[in-house]
């Protein structure tokens, strides 16, 4: 079959190169930069309207399978992805952040019902004109996928993509211009900031520092009744009595002149220094003793969601935990500290006792490189039969299903925070969860490229796709400029964190990246990571009730 052949007949063949032309092509436009600032994924989208633009497409059947096949990759890996942290993000101290983010979704969703309504725009383009002014992808597949289950014309998802397209260039600038305002309107020295955050982030990073036992009424008391050491979160890796050094256990006792290792957060092992005695210069690390430190990651199923107290490996091994790491943040584990696949711990102990340890958990740095594709297929699976569950809701004239968008995000949720299940586990290599992730969007994008493509010029030159991008600004400027000015006056938020949470409430990667590109200073990408799962969340749900509400 020659060249000719596969370009004029319709198959899947011909449906694939085009899909691989648009992907390349859109990759290559999504890393041109302009002032700083990119199209980034985005890129495959207007590379398949192009395409679609001049007639080079596809058969609907092969778009729309592909489409949706794309939509479940992408949106079940992003709930891999945000899982772990979506809970615990909406626990106390991330609080506030949150529901600052979640003002700029629900204003955004406000605003788009006030354009619909004011401004004659249809319903499922004004739809598509919120995803594309917030920048967020899944949303628009959502919208698409509801439109569809709803029984909405092949036009209305057109115009959901048409929509999408001419608004988002502005969403991914807006997001920047909000925080060039605070910049200017507050005169905000970004060095200053960044040097002060600095020097908080230093008071809670976990360090070590050897004490001198001082106070009288420790004398003799075992290490478990030392006050205080528990509330604070440090560890006792070590301890120096006459002359040898030892891993202390609870039931260790301590006496006057012996000297204790601990590690926890800078400001909490100040004041566990008041309390023990005073700062000494010896350094026990360095005593040749059996101790020794390993890093260990947890690849072991059976220790899975145990805790620490459960385990009790001081008593039971000699061996302390002076640090974990998760998601590259570092703690230091208490004891209601659970095991969770791919955590990396550091264990101090003897030589046999750590390696003992170390045959417990795991530690095989090759199941981390190695995705387990039953729960990945499994988990699909659950996602997509937990769309298809019809819900009667009261005045909806047909029932609500999750789809193929809210099901596998929110199975993929739940799996990621159980995380273990008998021998399945839902850990994924963050190599392996991002390539799933970008193939399953840049399938998606192509395919809504190629299918909107041809009505997108005349709807921006000769309809209402200028009219449509104003609206889009303001969608997206408006909720962005009324939370920076709030968060700043009321919340006293810093500049980074600031930015980090608006970047966060616009999941955009690439304010993201111009905030960082101010400064190093860790709150930013901290902020962002708090209220992206949240976020996330709220923008994939209230897309699929703005389809019901708008149409």
């Amino acid at each position: 079959m020659g060249t000719g052949t596969l370009f004029s007949i319709p198959a899947v063949a011909h449906a694939i190169v085009v899909l691989s032309l648009v992907g390349c092509l859109g990759l290559a436009l999504g890393q041109v930069r302009v002032r700083g600032v990119s199209l980034g994924i985005a890129g495959v989208l207007f590379a398949g309207l192009a395409f679609g633009h001049f007639g080079i497409t596809a058969q609907d059947a092969v778009l729309e399978f592909l489409r949706e096949f794309g939509l479940i990759l992408f949106v079940y890996t992003i709930g891999l992805q945000v899982g772990p942290g979506f809970f615990s993000s909406l626990r106390r101290q991330g609080l506030r952040l949150n529901l600052l983010a979640a003002s700029v979704v629900v204003m955004g969703v406000a605003l788009t019902a006030l354009v619909s309504r004011f401004c004659a725009v249809p319903g499922a383009a004004a739809v598509g004109m919120y995803s594309g002014a917030v920048t967020n992808t899944p949303s628009l597949a959502a919208a698409q996928q509801t439109l569809k289950d709803l029984g909405a014309s092949l036009d209305a998802a057109r115009l959901t993509g048409i929509g999408y397209a001419v608004c988002y260039p502005f969403g991914i600038i807006g997001t920047i211009l909000a925080m060039v305002l605070v910049r200017w309107v507050f005169r905000v020295d970004a060095t200053q900031e960044a040097r002060a955050e600095k020097q908080e982030g230093a008071a809670s990073e976990v360090v070590p520092v050897n004490i001198r036992i001082e106070n009288k009424n420790l004398d003799g008391l075992p290490v478990a009744k030392i006050p205080v050491w528990h509330a604070l979160g440090v560890r006792f890796s070590r301890l120096l009595h006459k002359g040898e050094v030892s891993v202390p256990r609870s039931d260790t006792v301590v006496h006057l002149g012996d000297v204790l290792r601990a590690v926890g957060p800078k400001e909490s092992l100040g004041e566990l220094v008041l309390v023990l005695g005073s700062r000494s210069e010896v350094d026990l690390k360095s005593f040749s003793s059996g101790i020794v430190s390993r890093r260990i990651v947890v690849t072991q199923g059976a220790v899975l969601g145990k805790t620490l107290k459960e385990l009790d490996l001081a008593d039971r091994f000699g061996v302390v935990l002076t640090r974990a790491a998760r998601a590259e943040i570092e703690f230091v584990p208490g004891s209601d500290y659970a095991f969770h696949f791919g955590d990396t711990l550091l264990a101090v102990g003897e030589e046999e006792d750590v390696a003992r340890f170390s045959a417990l958990v795991g530690n095989s740095p090759k199941a981390l490189d190695h995705p387990q594709l039953i729960p990945l297929f499994a988990g699909i699976a659950l996602g997509v039969l937990l769309g298809s569950i019809p819900v009667r809701v009261p005045g909806v004239l047909v029932p609500v299903k999750l789809g193929l968008a809210g099901g596998p995000l929110v199975a993929a949720l739940v799996l990621s925070r159980i995380g273990q299940l008998g021998p399945l586990s839902w850990y994924m290599p963050i190599s392996a969860n991002f390539m799933l992730r970008e193939m399953g969007i840049i399938l998606f994008l192509a395919c809504v490229g190629l299918r909107s493509g041809g009505q997108f010029v005349s709807t921006l030159t000769q309809g209402p796709g200028l009219r449509w991008m104003a609206c889009g600004a303001l969608i997206t400027f408006l909720p962005l400029a009324a939370a920076a000015l709030y968060g700043r006056l009321k919340q006293r938020l810093d500049y980074f964190t600031l930015c980090g949470t608006l970047a966060g409430s616009m999941t955009a990667p690439p304010a993201l990246a111009y905030a960082n590109s101010l400064s190093a200073a860790s709150s930013t990408s901290m902020s962002y990571a708090t209220v992206y799962p949240l976020t996330m969340l709220l923008r994939v749900a209230l897309a699929q009730a703005m389809v019901i509400s708008l149409l």
